[in-house]
């Protein structure tokens, strides 16, 4: 399957997300093309890649990898590990939502420190899924 983990994979990857409760261990890349979705995890390159608003987004089916498919399962106080250059920041999941795809102020820079991760709701292209973690303390 090529969402799960390979050993191996990632080891020396600089920037990459880890989300242990759906085993998933991706690389992440900046930009959010099809191209660079159909191969990593995106970052929306209007946000920082630290302190403030991280947000990224990745397909959940129908693609050649699907790094979000089980993203829905994910719950509040759930952990989510971002590294970035070497530096592992550890956040907690505060809030699950669907938004519209117009609701582009997820994009938005805050002055706490958060990870928000965006995918499509199934069968419905007008909504995305929301997940955001604040950085633990």
């Amino acid at each position: 399957m090529k969402n799960e983990y390979k050993p191996g994979r990632t080891e020396n990857l600089k920037w990459f997300l880890e989300i242990p409760k759906i085993n998933l261990k991706a690389e992440i890349s900046d930009g959010t093309t099809p191209e660079i979705l159909n191969e990593y995890i995106g970052h929306f390159i209007e946000t920082p890649k630290e302190n403030g608003n991280i947000v990224l987004a990745a397909h959940n089916r129908g693609y050649k990898v699907n790094y979000f498919e089980r993203l829905k399962e994910l719950e509040i106080g759930d952990e989510i590990i971002y590294t970035y250059n070497g530096k592992v920041l550890k956040y907690i999941v505060d809030l699950k939502t669907i938004i519209k795809d117009t609701q582009i102020e997820v994009l938005g820079n805050t002055k706490d420190n958060i990870l928000t991760l965006i995918t499509c709701v199934e069968n419905e292209p007008e909504y995305r899924r929301c997940i955001k973690a604040s950085l633990e303390k």
